[in-house]
């Protein structure tokens, strides 16, 4: 079964036992005429409908890729995310003006004890649809599933607090919460969808490659004999199943075009196999087999290592035809006067190398 089915097939279930839940309270709620279990009910028809959502989306990001979209349509599982999180929040904003209501104008709800046992039986199967939810978009990669899943783990706190007010209900009669734990549990709801909107936003902005991820390549790479660094790894994401991305190494400069085919070639191929990633291997050549290469390489070195702003450096090279010397370095992302400790090391260069021009290339902090 690929992806996509497996996805749906989780959603369908979710749905499923969504329902069953909203018919349960629903009923309980009328009947006992309490606004919390009824909220807790609409709090349920909300993750129904953040399961159609969810399969609608799966369904869409499936698509393959055409002439317009050459890269698929594996973002809109980001958009259905969104949705969902838009969803959650319309479902807590609702739930307060509930709420407030209920404490301006309050009735004694009539609770009972099969009332207790369903909203029990309802947190239990909350529970287990929240862990089942998670462990599945893990598994699939599926943002909409783990944020369904976080969802209902939410609604269990949920359900535990409209639990509680039920008990409060029966043992003192006087005593009317409800108002009060309908707006704690809208509080939960507008928190939930924030995170879901937070995390996908952040997908859609552009996150820092996962430290993991980013050593798991490196280390693939840098197993090849004729590998002597790896900079510069770059990937972006065009979906949860694919990722498109870049990387230098760094080569002895006497490597023919034909060696350096071959060696990019097996390394893009490797990446893709074990990681599913698409990668195009860019080369630094390794230039310092002469003494003169070398003296300038750890006098060069020694002045971006005294300035702690500078997470690391590579690609030193030394163009003798053209007198140019160039090396990439990394600045830590908080660094204001970037420009100004560039010219100090350049200016510094010049002082012991004047007949050579230095080129200081700024790179990003893209991955570990």
């Amino acid at each position: 079964m690929d992806r996509t089915k497996k996805i749906v097939k989780v959603s369908i279930i979710g749905i499923l036992g969504n329902i069953i839940l909203v018919g349960f309270k629903a009923f309980i709620g009328f009947l006992a005429g309490s606004v919390s279990i009824i909220l807790d009910a609409v709090n349920n028809l909300t993750d129904a409908l953040s399961s159609v959502v969810t399969i609608v989306g799966t369904k869409l990001a499936s698509k393959k890729p055409d002439k317009k979209h050459p890269y698929g349509y594996g973002r809109i599982e980001y958009i259905t995310s969104l949705i969902i999180g838009v969803i959650i929040i319309a479902a807590g904003v609702s739930a307060i003006t509930s709420s407030v209501d209920k404490i301006i104008h309050p009735t004694q709800p009539d609770y009972s004890v099969v009332t207790i046992v369903i909203i029990s039986v309802a947190i239990v199967a909350k529970i287990i649809l929240g862990i089942y939810f998670q462990k599945q978009g893990k598994n699939l990669n599926s943002e909409s599933l783990v944020a369904s899943g976080k969802d209902a783990m939410f609604d269990a706190i949920v359900s535990t607090s409209t639990l509680i007010a039920v008990i409060i209900g029966l043992i003192w009669k006087d005593v009317n919460i409800e108002g009060y734990i309908g707006i704690l549990i809208s509080v939960f709801i507008l928190k939930a969808g924030a995170e879901v909107l937070l995390e996908t936003l952040s997908g859609l902005i552009g996150k820092r490659i996962d430290d993991d991820l980013a050593n798991a390549l490196k280390a693939k790479i840098e197993a090849f004999p004729e590998v002597l660094g790896v900079y510069d790894l770059t990937l972006h994401n065009y979906g949860p199943e694919k990722l498109i991305g870049s990387v230098h190494i760094e080569v002895k400069d006497d490597m023919t075009a034909h060696d350096i085919h071959i060696l990019t070639r097996k390394i893009s191929g490797d990446i893709f196999q074990e990681f599913g990633i698409i990668i195009t291997v860019g080369i630094y050549a390794n230039n310092t087999l002469d003494e003169e290469a070398k003296d300038i390489k750890e006098y060069l070195i020694s002045l971006i290592e005294a300035r702690k702003e500078i997470l690391s450096y590579h690609g030193f090279y030394i163009d003798k035809d053209l007198m140019i010397i160039t090396i990439d370095v990394i600045f830590d992302l908080s660094t204001k006067n970037i420009s100004e400790i560039k010219n100090e090391i350049v200016e510094k260069m010049k002082e012991k190398y004047s007949n050579y021009y230095f080129d200081i290339v700024l790179d990003t902090d893209f991955a570990n």
